[in-house]
């Protein structure tokens, strides 16, 4: 892609599309601080995967499944751990597309996540998180 294909594409983008994809991630990383669910199910899409490699091998779970092992862990918010994360990017492959790459640490692990997010029926929504974690001990 050259450098004008991508000025176009960004010129497509709203900056109100970045707030509103900052929002979505705010939601997703407060969802997962305090393993709540319902704050889950509102910034996935229904069809969304799951997938990571960080201990060498496969983990691809569809969110029927990922919900309910969220549902049964102790929240890092319940314990008592730091509230935070850092958003490295967000970036537009066009309109209705998006990728982001966002870092985090909770459960004794330091994350990265990478999210492609759509646009649908009037809002954002996380299609795809794949994402690597590091324990603490290890690093």
């Amino acid at each position: 892609m050259n450098t004008a294909q991508v000025r176009a594409i960004q010129k497509q983008v709203p900056d109100r599309d970045y707030a509103a994809i900052f929002e979505v991630l705010t939601r997703y990383y407060d969802g997962l601080y305090r393993c709540n669910t319902a704050l889950l199910s509102a910034v996935f899409h229904p069809n969304a995967q799951y997938v990571t490699a960080s201990d060498g091998k496969l983990m691809h779970l569809d969110m029927d499944t990922y919900f309910p092992i969220v549902a049964q862990r102790t929240s890092p918010e319940s314990v008592g751990e730091n509230y935070g994360f850092s958003v490295d990017s967000i970036e537009f492959v066009g309109p209705v597309t998006a990728t982001s790459r966002m870092r985090s640490s909770m459960f004794s692990k330091d994350y990265t996540d990478l999210l492609t997010l759509i646009w649908l029926e009037g809002e954002w929504k996380i299609i795809t998180k794949v994402f690597h974690f590091v324990n603490h001990a290890d690093a």
